[in-house]
């Protein structure tokens, strides 16, 4: 035969054989963990021997991959020597069902009938090779392709309630099965899947903590479904654990390379399986616990500042400090309300003081507006400072209308003597920066947060009270009633109005 046929039985072999034989030791491994958990020694004896001749197989298979020749002579022996431990297989594991069933010993009866299945098979794979050698190359190829046929994958059992989900992605039906059972026996929840596109679907579809991926696949390899799972934001977190023979470390290392957290080589070690998978699973829980911590201190910083400021500090920027030309600024306060204080508890004031806030914030983001802060029972509200904003006062007047209402709704829910007070001046230029390392803040100052505040000071419970240059800011979306002139503290005489509600 050509070298390049020789290749092909040899990768056959590998492949095929060397998975099934795997499987075959790896279910044996299971019956003989079963039978010491349920002191039956008679059985143990046996099912070592089986054992050995697994382990026989496998090291016959892997000495005829390295001297594959291909002649007559080496196909009868090739025959003779690979069914000599699959002889003994199949005859120990007869012999155990027959025990099993006298025994009453069900549950081993469904490896030990998955373990002569496949004995059975091989043994008449076997015979295909040595028929189909006699045969010209390509169709002795041919043949070999359509051999042996997967065994159907049974139902997994339902393992402990919270474990760790593990998709397991093989295109060899004994192997998914000898890996689900084993993961199962761990107390992990495990979906099998028997190509990279049923992979990607299951993925796509459900949240997975692990995915076994075997790297040899027909159609779509392993490191082609590794690659697509780290290219897409909503799998790329997933560790992927490949699954490789032993000659294809050069291909597992390129793996790794690609993001692959580890491999697992076959067959199978159930220690080195238990290690390897508990220790991806950590890393990812850890991983898990981290960006968790970073999501919730990213939450608290932008209850601190306003987002454009947190993504300006990422990028490095240091003082962070800027002139805003014209802006919209509002003050409120709740009249009178230390008195009430004094008739509520701890509780019942932070309590109301929550509620009445959280509907103003709210507010701030339905109509696009900056909470600056908080100071006692006063509340403090902008617009136009972070971007420019042409309409800035037309949004701030439809919040202040809204804070009215809240606080009346409260005052009537509550029986309580609740009445807001709200001033608004629009102007400029105004400073606005981050101050503070331990205790940072985002604030903004200048004669026009001044005199937002005096507008508020000098208004009165109940109305929206502004300077003649957010009235000219409100043009004609708002009816405005004039209060006329007022001596205010600081800025000396100023026409000032109140905003009427819109009918």
């Amino acid at each position: 035969m050509s070298g390049r046929l020789e290749h092909a039985i040899a990768a056959f072999l590998r492949q095929e054989f060397g998975a099934s034989v795997a499987a075959i030791i790896g279910f044996v491994d299971i019956l003989i963990e079963d039978a010491r958990r349920h002191d039956l020694a008679e059985f143990v004896s046996d099912l070592e021997r089986m054992r050995e001749a697994g382990v026989q197989l496998s090291t016959l298979i892997a000495q005829t991959v390295a001297s594959s020749q291909g002649g007559e002579g080496e196909t009868a022996r090739l025959r003779h020597e690979l069914r000599t431990p699959l002889n003994a297989i199949k005859g120990y594991g007869e012999l155990l069902v027959e025990e099993a069933r006298d025994a009453g010993q069900d549950a081993l009866l469904i490896d030990l009938g998955k373990v002569l299945d496949l004995a059975d098979r091989l043994l008449g794979e076997i015979d295909r090779i040595v028929e189909a050698a006699a045969a010209p190359p390509i169709a002795m190829v041919g043949d070999m392709l359509q051999t042996i046929r997967p065994l159907g994958d049974g139902d997994v059992p339902d393992p402990r309630a919270g474990s760790s989900r593990i998709l397991v992605v093989d295109d060899n039906a004994s192997n998914r099965d000898l890996l689900s059972r084993r993961l199962v026996r761990e107390g992990y929840c495990v979906t099998a899947a028997e190509n990279g596109a049923a992979a990607l679907a299951l993925t796509a579809a459900a949240n997975f903590d692990l995915v076994l991926l075997d790297l040899m696949m027909p159609g779509m390899s392993g490191f082609e479904v590794l690659c697509r799972l780290k290219a897409e934001a909503g799998t790329r977190h997933i560790p992927v654990i490949m699954i490789s023979a032993l000659d294809e470390l050069d291909s597992t290392v390129r793996c790794i390379e690609a993001g692959a957290e580890d491999y697992l080589p076959k067959p199978f070690n159930p220690i080195l399986l238990r290690a390897r998978i508990g220790a991806c699973l950590e890393k990812k829980r850890l991983v898990d616990e981290l960006r968790i911590e970073q999501q919730r201190s990213e939450a608290l910083l932008l209850n601190i500042l306003p987002r454009p400021i947190v993504e300006r500090m990422r990028q490095g920027e240091q003082a962070i400090a800027d002139r805003i030309a014209e802006a919209t600024v509002l003050f409120s306060d709740l009249v009178d309300f230390t008195s009430l204080c004094a008739s509520l508890s701890p509780e019942e004031t932070v309590g109301l003081l929550g509620l009445l806030f959280s509907q103003f914030e709210d507010l701030a983001v339905r109509h696009g507006l900056e909470t600056i802060k908080t100071i006692g029972d006063g509340y403090m509200v902008t617009g136009g400072i972070l971007e420019p904003r042409p309409d800035s006062a037309v949004a701030v007047a439809e919040m202040a209308l809204s804070m009215l209402d809240i606080v009346e709704r409260a005052r009537r829910a509550t029986g309580k003597d609740l009445r807001l007070r709200i001033g608004m001046h629009t102007g400029g230029p105004i400073v606005a920066g981050v101050l503070g390392t331990h205790k940072i803040a985002y604030d903004v100052w200048g004669d026009t947060v001044n005199t937002a505040k005096r507008m508020e000071s000098y208004g009165l419970p109940g109305r929206v009270h502004v300077s003649a240059a957010t009235r000219r800011a409100l043009g004609d979306a708002f009816r405005c009633e004039p209060r006329g002139l007022l001596d205010v503290k600081g800025k000396g005489w100023m026409e000032t109005y109140f905003v009427c509600p819109r009918e």
